[in-house]
């Protein structure tokens, strides 16, 4: 998906939704000109900006590569350490 087809989605949703421009803006929290900017293409949008106004929106992304799995088991490991050493430690403080 290129930054068109982007601002033509989010563009989509936010008329389904019956949003204006500013309505949008400020359940996102952010400048109308961003949610202006998004759904025309601009290439250097913030991050946090683009998450804000998906989630509004209710769109999700999705990461898809042949990594994934093992990402995602790695992480589990590393949660699942986080864990227990955080029990341990509240145990010895207990």
């Amino acid at each position: 998906m290129n930054t068109t087809q982007l601002g033509e989605l989010i563009l989509f949703h936010r008329k389904r939704a019956g949003l204006s421009r500013e309505a949008c803006a400020l359940l996102a929290g952010v400048g109308k000109t961003a949610v202006y900017d998004l759904e025309h293409g601009k290439e250097t949008i913030r991050m946090d900006t683009l998450l804000k106004i998906l989630q509004v929106l209710n769109i999700k992304m999705q990461f898809i590569s042949p990594l994934m799995e093992e990402y995602n088991h790695e992480q589990s490991e590393y949660f699942e350490q986080a864990i227990q050493n955080s029990q341990a430690t509240q145990e010895q403080s207990d």
